[in-house]
């Protein structure tokens, strides 16, 4: 059980010691190790904090791999040149414009679902409740769909609509689910219901667009990375610093939303407003990923899952969800650049990757039902 060291603290009697003395016995998780200052102390997660230290390069790695990656038969001296600027000028604009820019949005965008996704499986307890189940993605797809509506040039609206987009259609979700404090089934059930209305109404303006409108946003509601330069990423960047450090004081007290209301708030934790504070944070990060790099699929599903099982069961995985996705993202559009003779958008290939996955992920849910 991966709450068995809490229910251990609760029913433990105190034990003597040898000098008589009653003491409690020792219900440190076993992922954890307790490191003491004086009067202080603090529970470090063994376990998360060793699979952030392998996620990390492994990311590192997978950015080199995508930097590197090219459709067009440069070498690997001119990508490296290219990359420390003393190639000729076409590469280095090649490398320094357009890929590295392309690279870093990718892994930030990545990093913006993965802790999204990781909050809205918390939140909802289900490993299956994402972003775009909870009608978010096709909120920010529903906005960017509208401003395109009537444009002869094809061209998407501005990234910031995405997020309008999606805090429109969240506050939907919570108004018919009866509000943000709500248990995470009602958000996750009505989710489904606004995600499949808002779907039909993109798809009812996208049907009465003309070609070049279509075409247009079509590449980008696939998910696509292409073209992404630092005039979007700078304020991606921006974001993340913001509210990644407000999702990781939202995680620590979602660990205690395992427990029913009543427990949760014994232990000093307000279930409502915990709740409401990872939908917004969730809100936030999946509209801003999707307005600049579209509805990339699966990331905020799987990085969580995968996550999860690298830190454990007993923590919320913030930190190894935001490395997961970014390193999914990266690598899927890393081969969407190499993988055929035309470039495939990351959408593309992060979909294909998701089906199986998806089906891997049921299955062992079933066994894992079928043992318990």
């Amino acid at each position: 059980m991966r709450d068995s060291y809490v229910e251990r603290a609760g029913t433990a009697e105190p034990q003597p010691d040898r000098t008589g003395t009653a003491v409690l016995p020792d219900v440190t998780p076993p992922d954890s190790a307790v490191l003491r200052a004086g009067a202080y102390s603090w529970l470090f997660p063994r376990r998360s904090a060793l699979a952030a230290a392998v996620l990390t390069p492994v990311a590192f790695v997978l950015v080199v791999l995508a930097i590197l990656a090219s459709s067009t038969g440069m070498s690997l001296p001119d990508t490296v040149s290219g990359l420390l600027g003393t190639g000729d000028p076409g590469t280095v604009m090649i490398i320094r414009e357009f890929r590295l820019p392309r690279v870093a949005v990718g892994l930030m965008i990545g990093a913006a679902l993965g802790v999204s996704g990781c909050l809205t499986q918390t939140l909802a307890g289900n490993r299956l409740a994402t972003p775009d189940v909870v009608g978010v993605n096709d909120g920010a797809t529903a906005a960017v769909v509208a401003a395109a509506a009537g444009s002869s040039v094809g061209m998407v609206g501005v990234w910031w609509l995405g997020p309008v987009g999606a805090v429109a259609a969240a506050v939907l979700v919570v108004l018919c689910a009866g509000g943000a404090g709500t248990a995470g089934y009602r958000v996750l059930v009505t989710g489904i219901g606004v995600s499949t209305f808002i779907g039909a109404v993109s798809d009812l303006l996208m049907s009465r667009e003309n070609d070049n409108t279509a075409g247009g946003v079509f590449l980008w509601a696939v998910g696509s990375l292409n073209g992404r330069d630092w005039s979007v990423g700078t304020p991606l960047l921006t974001a993340l610093a913001i509210l990644l450090p407000f999702a990781l004081a939202a995680a620590h007290r979602l660990q205690y939303l395992r427990f029913d209301d009543d427990v949760s708030t014994t232990l000093g934790v307000d279930p409502r407003r915990v709740r409401a504070l990872a939908l917004a944070l969730a809100v936030a990060l999946a509209g801003i990923a999707v307005g600049i790099g579209g509805p990339i699929a699966f990331v905020a599903l799987a990085a969580p899952i995968l996550a999860q099982r690298f830190s454990g069961p007993t923590r919320v995985p913030v930190i190894g969800s935001a490395l997961t996705g970014a390193a999914l993202t990266t690598a899927a559009d890393a081969l969407g650049r190499v993988v055929a003779p035309v470039e495939l958008p990351v959408g593309v290939i992060t979909s294909v990757l998701g089906g199986p996955f998806l089906l891997w992920v049921l299955f062992r849910s079933d066994r894992t039902t079928e043992k318990a």
